[in-house]
């Protein structure tokens, strides 16, 4: 599921319960999220904001931090979905590499593929990205959704995003304006019943692109 358009934020932050539900319920798996332990909660959830946060430590200590269990080989494989191993690879100390607190010593799409990387290892039933590939170029934006896809069959992928292309294979797209809900289908489907989702679709791609 994918959302566009402005209140995107605060919806999927309703999710790890960074903010509650003042009307109606939130569910997963048919149960009331406020019924859930938020420690258990929040272990289901592989949340990665739209600015990513790293910490002073290394590379390896940053992607393992969420469950410092992992092996080596589940961190090499977390950093290869996020499209991190090859700047990683191209550092003197590889996953030994610094990483000054705030990550200020990476670039913003490097520490973004870090804060996902992180969010994989962890694997998750739930994945939450909120306009988390904004900083990446869009051949890296791609890769990584592709990579993704074949890691996460059976989960749940939710994903906020500004960019048409980023959701375009989304089984269910959400359109808000204003904070409603203004349109829900494929891509396809909302090409031809929401006109909010055209025009945006429209003034990012051409034509021949969106077909």
């Amino acid at each position: 599921m994918e959302a566009l358009a402005p209140g995107k934020s605060t919806i999927v932050n309703l999710i790890p319960r960074f903010y509650d539900v003042t009307g109606g319920e939130l569910l997963i798996d048919g149960v009331n999220i406020k019924k859930v332990p938020q420690k258990e909660l929040r272990a289901k959830i592989g949340f990665v904001p739209q600015k990513g946060m790293l910490f002073s430590g290394t590379i390896a200590s940053n992607i393992k931090y969420g469950k410092p269990s992992i092996t080596e080989e589940q961190m090499e494989l977390a950093a290869r979905v996020a499209q991190a191993e090859e700047f990683i690879k191209t550092k003197e100390e590889q996953y030994l590499s610094p990483i000054s607190q705030g990550g200020t010593n990476v670039s913003g799409g490097q520490k973004q593929r870090l804060s996902i990387a992180r969010a994989i290892a962890i694997d998750p039933e739930i994945f939450v990205f909120d306009d988390s590939f904004s900083a990446l170029d869009l051949k890296t934006d791609a890769a990584l959704r592709a990579a993704l896809a074949k890691e996460t069959k059976n989960k749940t992928v939710i994903i906020v995003a500004q960019r048409i292309s980023t959701i375009l294979n989304a089984d269910q797209i959400i359109v808000l304006e204003e904070g409603k809900m203004v349109g829900i289908g494929t891509h396809e489907e909302l090409m031809k019943s929401c006109e909010e989702y055209r025009e945006i679709a429209l003034s990012q791609l051409g034509e021949e692109e969106l077909e």
